[in-house]
């Protein structure tokens, strides 16, 4: 059987990456059961460090529009060139509250 892919950079997951689950709309704006995606743990990291829930739930819930945001895309053109399991700690919060 060969890994998942990570819908947002389109790398396989290995089992020995850190992983984790990405509800696209989030629990707290109602989102508690809702469809999830699988991600690497950078790019779930990277997606909460630009957008605020509420931006998630109104404009970002779909793999498609997050991939669109410039910010992400940026990021995912980057992260794109590491191994499978790359993982590095995500800097600050970068979104305005």
């Amino acid at each position: 059987m060969s890994d998942p892919i990570c819908p947002l950079c389109d790398r396989p997951i290995p089992p020995n990456a850190k992983q984790s689950e990405h509800h696209l709309v989030p629990k707290l704006k109602g989102g508690k059961g809702g469809p999830t995606v699988l991600l690497h743990q950078i790019c779930h990291n990277e997606i909460h460090a630009t957008l605020s829930e509420a931006d998630l739930a109104r404009n970002f819930s779909t793999v498609l529009a997050l991939k669109e945001h410039p910010r992400l895309a940026k990021f995912i053109a980057w992260v794109a060139k590491r191994p499978p399991a790359y993982h590095s700690k995500t800097p600050k919060k970068r979104r305005k509250r």
